[in-house]
């Protein structure tokens, strides 16, 4: 946990604390460690894969965490992944040994989900679904709501996160009002169908994860593109913070939610190092 300093600086009231959790620090290096890890231990502990291929859809970071964890537990893993997904992606799941199905670059994320659900019919495969499976967002009842709770000394008033697989937004703030029931809980996505947050879903126009509940969010920030990205860009430049589009976006919406309190203390998530978009030099231009 980092509390940002320059990017709120004339921003944010002084009485306002901004916290990033770092979630580039998991072992396979984003938040997606923590459902993969809830979702594959839960299909061992059921024996539901015994000599089966793990299965599923991702735009990047999830399939990651994926590879990472069936290597070390002795499974086969194949992916759907977008074809215009990153070298850096594309790079480190091979290097992991997944077998990649490489779908259309214009259907994004949904287009990976129908091509997974498709292969699903082949009973050589087990169809993990992070999508609708609630192992995803239970890891972050367990994991990340507990830890925050924990580095804040349960001073936090406002928890803000993006939506993609709607997991760790779900989870977390299930999670963190076990803890307050006054808990404030800001979900974000970009503002519009055709966006350049990678790893963000507008819902309005996409396949609506099964694990989402809107009643979780209080409200929701959209986030505009050009405007997550600069902030991406400054939170490396002023912070010294390496983040996604994501990561930005989130960033971008705690300091909208920041601005409009007197005090408090709000906290987002980074869910992943900007070293995973390198080779998108657009992105740092």
């Amino acid at each position: 946990m980092v509390r940002l300093c320059r990017v709120v600086h004339g921003v944010v009231p002084d009485a306002v604390e901004v916290w990033a959790k770092l979630e580039s620090f998991n072992p396979s290096g984003s938040v997606k460690d923590r459902a993969a890890w809830g979702i594959i231990s839960e299909a061992e502990r059921a024996g539901r894969i015994g000599a089966r291929t793990l299965l599923d859809s991702s735009s990047g970071n999830t399939g990651i965490a994926y590879g990472m964890i069936a290597a070390a537990r002795g499974h086969r893993l194949t992916l759907c992944l977008p074809k215009n997904a990153n070298v850096e992606r594309k790079k480190l799941l091979r290097a992991l040994g997944v077998h990649i199905v490489e779908t259309d670059p214009l259907e994004g994320s949904d287009g990976a989900i129908r091509a997974a659900q498709a292969l699903a019919a082949d009973p050589q495969y087990l169809y993990l679904d992070q999508y609708s499976n609630p192992e995803n967002w239970k890891a972050h009842v367990r994991g990340t709501a507990a830890e925050i709770w924990a580095d804040t000394s349960g001073s936090i008033t406002h928890w803000v996160a993006g939506l993609g697989t709607t997991g760790t937004f779900v989870g977390t703030s299930r999670g963190l009002r076990a803890f307050d029931t006054s808990m404030k809980c800001i979900s974000v996505q970009p503002e519009g169908p055709f966006h350049g947050l990678e790893g963000l879903k507008h819902l309005e126009s996409a396949i609506v994860p099964g694990i989402w509940d809107a009643s979780v969010a209080d409200d929701n920030v959209p986030a505009p593109t050009e405007a997550s990205i600069t902030m991406m860009q400054r939170l490396a430049r002023e912070e010294g913070l390496l983040t996604g589009p994501s990561g930005g976006a989130a960033v971008w919406a705690a300091l909208e939610v920041a601005k409009g309190l007197s005090t408090g203390v709000v906290v987002t998530v980074l869910p992943d190092s900007g070293e995973r978009y390198l080779s998108e030099e657009h992105l740092w231009a």
